[in-house]
């Protein structure tokens, strides 16, 4: 596949392995991976390039919608994977923005698996990720260190675990937090819904009032922020050992209550050096040194 550019700016592109298609259009920004044979492999890139040029201007249109924690139903079909994934989290306070990444993740693997025999295929939209698992399996590292990318861990994924989703969140990623875990992973049916999961659940990792924290207004940092004038984390200064069971405790507990909601399958919560898993199955986590992050 030669690269492609369309007028409204999106690209793609075949990475130099030659497996892999690069999508690219403004933030959004995909790495691309089908398995099978390659005729269907190749039809199957055709399909995710075909739909790719609509996703941004289709959201662009409904950001006053989505950047609110209330309001009508959105038209386009990305919008409302987004307002669908974080209205089980009500009354917390979140937004349709956290589920972006892992909504645009999960439009594009449907466009990719749309009448398609492939045995995996994955979407990674900046290390939230949507996954298709028919045959085989999927090895990959969770991740407790966004800076670093540092692994926690290693998940290995079957098909009969049902998970289409992986996602991470945190303050020193990509977004801001209103917590202070370094990461938290979330693993669930789809990216949307784990994306959104992995966002309240690392906004539960805190230290409520705690003079180590060093927080900022979201709209001085960002004045477009679906977070407004609300508090996120700039700094962490070094917590003690009970600061940090504490905010770790705080987040497990929120994670094993939407687990036992549906929400989620399993997560990992990590903040200063320690780590909490909630398994989706017995012996999850395996040695952190056989993969990098997701």
């Amino acid at each position: 596949m030669n690269a492609r550019v369309w007028s409204e700016g999106a690209r793609a592109q075949r990475l130099p392995d030659g497996r892999r298609l690069h999508l690219q259009h403004g933030p959004i920004d995909l790495i691309v991976e089908a398995f099978g044979e390659r005729t269907e492999v190749e039809r199957a890139y055709d399909q995710a390039c075909a739909v790719f040029p609509e996703i941004l201007p289709e959201l662009a249109g409904e950001l006053t919608r989505l950047r609110a924690p209330e309001g009508p139903q959105p038209q386009g079909r990305i919008a409302r994977r987004m307002c669908d994934a974080v209205q089980p989290f009500a009354p917390e306070f979140v937004t349709p923005m956290a589920a972006v990444a892992g909504s645009v993740a999960d439009a594009v693997l449907s466009a990719l698996c749309a009448g398609r025999s492939l045995t995996r295929a994955y979407v990674n939209n900046g290390g939230d990720i949507a996954l298709h698992l028919a045959e085989g399996r999927f090895r990959i590292g969770i991740c407790t260190d966004p800076v670093t990318g540092k692994a926690g861990g290693v998940i290995d994924l079957s098909p009969d675990d049902s998970i289409g989703g992986i996602a991470t969140s945190g303050w020193r990623g990509r977004s801001h937090s209103l917590g202070i875990a370094d990461a938290v992973t979330a693993l669930a049916a789809t990216a949307a819904q784990a994306d959104a999961a992995a966002t309240v659940i690392a906004n539960k990792v805190d230290l409520p009032g705690s003079p180590k924290i060093a927080r900022t207004p979201a709209s001085e940092l960002a004045p477009d922020s679906d977070l407004g004038r609300r508090l996120v984390t700039t700094d962490v200064r070094p917590l003690s050992s009970k600061d940090i069971q504490n905010a770790l405790g705080a987040g497990e507990r929120a994670a094993r209550l939407y687990r036992s909601r549906g929400l989620i399958k399993g997560a990992g919560i990590s903040l200063s050096g320690d780590y909490r898993t909630l398994a989706y199955k017995q012996e999850t986590i395996t040695d952190p040194r056989e993969a990098a992050c997701a």
